[in-house]
């Protein structure tokens, strides 16, 4: 008896075993083994114990992390250069569409979810490393490094050296700078993509390509366009930009019977043509505060990149009605003001940064846009009526002029230059999953973006490709319309965006590397 139990276990084994094995048996998974041999460190199939662990791995929005999120067929992580040229040759071959994640903060889920049924994800996780050159001002940093890790690494080769990136530390280098890229530093130094000197791309048919092979079309497009649309982005290249010994910061923060209405109003006005060291984001949400229940608070936060002195002068003279004080403001290092700005306690070492999860997975929706003229006062008066009325949603505006009037529109495909006075982030997050829940959230920012339509940009309504939105488009053709295309395209690249599409059309004539929202091709006839 023992006998036939030992041998029905030994069977029910080689029998999931077989199948386990014939799932790794198609066409894609014959090629890619033809082409790089064993595929078991870099391959994942729905069956493998690992495949939902990484595939969740850096998921930064539950909202895409259900069951009923479509999930890809495989997920890749190539560890070297000749195994993202394999699968591109392979997924090509196979017509099977690569979604590219380069560290997953993705509003939208594009680069892990699709539309269509046949999708892998490409995902560049061991492409991480990163090197600094303090003599020669650069920085060498994969797609898959997260700007934290960016941000490390500069301060501990240099003490006065910094990057123009993001706030948030685990964002990945590849989707953040391809996008656009900006933060606290962008009014002095500009745009992560208006920094950038090389980039190493493989493209449609498997070529790894630098600026200089690739050309200087494809290196345009592939700062600030997107790289998703046009390759798979492996690194780039950055100039460091000086950061000094002391940099200042402050939060301001007043509510709407604190006049909260009259500063904002004065923000507008005085933001866009202050200091160009001086960066004073402002974040309107709604609130309770006893005893006067709902209402509305706005904080003024800010990164100066001088000593408090200088500070004080600055706000003293171009932006009185802040009433700025000694006691409002903390000095400290570049890299501190880095985890100030991504939330930190003053207590925290940088090595903070080389966490890759050391954000809070929510669920959430973001939207943006951009404003070429100052809201009036009695427009601030009935938004911040309409906040209180929705409940929860709030929004960030992040001021422009400086050097980010000074580069040309066409300079890169980032067109939102001289004439636009701040960029604003539509935010609202939620713990609940339930799907009534999610409906109300939804409807919430979006009944506030609507509600925006007469005082932001127009013809049309602008908004930003790192705040990926796809309630302004989506392209459902499989081949991606340009119809269809313009619709979003537009929106976030103004009149760069026909350059792009005709540059895609040159380079992957195809359409290969596709998604929700990636730049279309023309079509002959």
């Amino acid at each position: 008896m023992e006998f036939y139990l030992l041998l029905l276990i030994l069977l029910s084994l080689f029998i999931l075993h077989s199948t386990s094995s014939n799932l790794h048996q198609t066409p894609f998974t014959f090629c890619l083994q033809a082409k790089i041999g064993p595929l078991a460190s870099i391959l994942y199939v729905p069956s493998d114990p690992s495949y939902i662990p990484i595939l969740q791995e850096y998921i930064k929005n539950s909202r895409f992390n259900t069951t009923t999120t479509p999930k890809p067929k495989f997920i890749v992580a190539p560890h070297t250069t000749p195994h993202v040229q394999a699968i591109i040759v392979c997924a090509k071959a196979n017509n099977l569409q690569i979604k590219i994640r380069s560290g997953g903060h993705d509003y939208e889920g594009v680069s892990y979810t699709s539309i269509e049924p046949n999708f892998i994800i490409l995902d560049m996780i061991n492409f991480r490393n990163i090197s600094v050159d303090v003599g020669s001002r650069i920085a060498y940093a994969q797609a898959g490094a997260q700007i934290g890790e960016l941000y490390y690494s500069i301060w501990k080769a240099s003490k006065v050296l910094g990057f123009p990136g993001g706030v948030c530390p685990t964002l990945g280098i590849g989707g953040h700078i391809s996008g656009g890229g900006y933060g606290a530093m962008l009014r002095k130094f500009g745009l992560s993509v208006d920094n950038v000197v090389d980039a190493e791309l493989v493209d449609v048919d498997g070529r790894l390509l630098n600026r200089t092979s690739m050309g200087e079309d494809l290196f345009w497009a592939i700062r600030g366009g997107g790289g998703g649309s046009f390759g798979v982005i492996l690194s780039y290249t950055v100039k460091l930009v000086d950061v000094p010994e002391i940099v200042t910061i402050f939060r301001i923060e007043k509510i709407l019977e604190e006049n909260a209405t009259d500063l904002v109003n004065h923000w507008q006005y005085v933001d866009p043509i202050i200091d160009n060291r001086l960066f004073i984001r402002l974040l309107v949400q709604p609130i309770i505060r006893k005893p006067y229940g709902k209402t509305i608070r706005a904080s003024f936060v800010a990164l100066f990149l001088g000593n408090a002195q200088e500070l004080l002068g600055v706000t003293n003279d171009e932006f009185p009605e802040l009433g700025l004080k000694k006691t409002d403001i903390r000095e400290m290092s570049w890299i501190e003001s880095v985890l100030y700005w991504a939330n930190f306690d003053n207590k925290t070492k940088p090595e903070i940064l080389l966490n890759r999860h050391s954000d809070t997975v929510g669920f959430g929706k973001r939207k943006s846009d951009y404003f070429q003229t100052p809201v009036p006062k009695t427009g601030l008066d009935s938004i911040f009526k309409k906040m209180m009325s929705l409940g929860k949603v709030g929004f960030v505006w992040n001021p422009y002029g400086g050097v980010m009037s000074q580069i040309p529109a066409s300079a890169t495909p980032f067109p939102h230059r001289a004439g636009f006075l701040w960029k604003m982030q539509y935010s609202i997050n939620w713990k609940d999953g339930g799907a009534e829940s999610e409906k109300d959230y939804l409807n919430q920012i979006r009944s506030l973006y609507d509600f925006m339509a007469p005082y932001a940009s127009n013809s049309p309504r602008s908004t930003f490709l790192n705040y990926r939105d796809l309630d302004i488009g989506i392209n459902h053709n499989g081949a991606n319309s340009y119809a269809e295309g313009k619709v979003y395209g537009e929106k976030y690249f103004l009149g760069n965006f026909d350059r792009l599409v005709k540059i895609k059309t040159v380079v992957d004539p195809q359409n290969f590397f596709r998604n929700e929202q990636s730049i279309p091709i023309f079509k002959s006839g």
